[in-house]
C-alpha cells in the first residue's frame, strides 16, 4: 500500500483536475446534464477535498498546483469546442474517476466492498442518471484497519468518499454513452 503522504498527494492531484475541468464544462458545454453534472463535481470534490485536508492538518503533502499530467489534460481540453469538448471531458472523468475509485478501494475493507458492490450493481441496471440526492448506504463501505490514526482517518475517508466517487464514475458513464454516438469521429 502507498504511503498516507503518496496517497493523499494522489488523490488531492486528482480533486482539484476534477473540479479545473468541470470549472471548464461550465463555461465550454451547453449541455444541461454535463452542466448539472460539472457543477456537482465542484461541489462534492470541493467538500472532499476540503475534509481530506481537515484529516491531514500538517499538509506539508498537499500539492499547490496541478501535475503536468493532469495541466496537459485541462490543454488540450481547453482548445475543444462543442460535442467534441463534451465527449473529452466525460471521457476524462469516466478516467479519473475509474482511477480515483481504484486509489479509494486500496483504503477499504475488503468484505464491505464486495458487498457494496454487489448492492450497487443491481442498481446499475437501468440506464438512467443516478439520482444526485440519494446516498448508496445500504451497504456501508468499511475502512481497512490500521493502528496508525492518521492512516485510519484518511482510510475513514476513503470510505466516506468511495459512494460519491462511483457515483461520479456511473453518472459520467451514463452520459458519455450519447457524446460518443454524436461525435464527429
Amino acid at each position: 500500500m502507498k504511503s498516507d503522504g503518496d496517497f493523499v498527494r494522489d488523490v488531492a492531484l486528482k480533486n482539484m483536475a476534477e473540479i479545473e475541468l468541470s470549472r471548464m464544462a461550465l463555461d465550454k458545454t451547453t449541455n444541461l446534464d454535463i452542466k448539472s453534472f460539472a457543477q456537482t463535481m465542484i461541489d462534492d470534490h470541493g467538500a472532499a477535498g476540503d475534509k481530506l485536508r481537515s484529516v491531514v492538518s500538517q499538509a506539508n503533502d498537499w500539492p499547490a498546483q496541478l501535475d503536468d499530467k493532469h495541466r496537459e489534460t485541462a490543454g488540450e481540453l481547453a482548445q475543444k469546442q462543442g460535442v467534441d469538448f463534451d465527449r473529452d471531458y466525460l471521457k476524462a472523468m469516466v478516467e479519473g474517476h475509474q482511477d480515483l475509485t481504484a486509489k479509494l478501494e486500496s483504503r477499504l475493507d475488503v468484505q464491505s466492498l464486495a458487498d457494496w458492490k454487489t448492492a450497487a450493481a443491481g442498481r446499475t441496471q437501468s440506464k438512467a442518471l443516478p439520482e444526485p440526492n440519494v446516498a448508496l448506504r445500504d451497504v456501508e463501505v468499511r475502512p481497512d484497519k490500521s493502528d496508525n490514526e492518521i492512516t485510519m482517518k484518511i482510510n475513514q475517508w476513503a470510505a466516506d468518499t468511495y459512494p460519491v466517487a462511483q457515483k461520479h464514475l456511473d453518472t459520467a458513464r451514463t452520459l458519455e454513452n450519447p457524446t460518443k454516438e454524436r461525435s464527429s469521429n
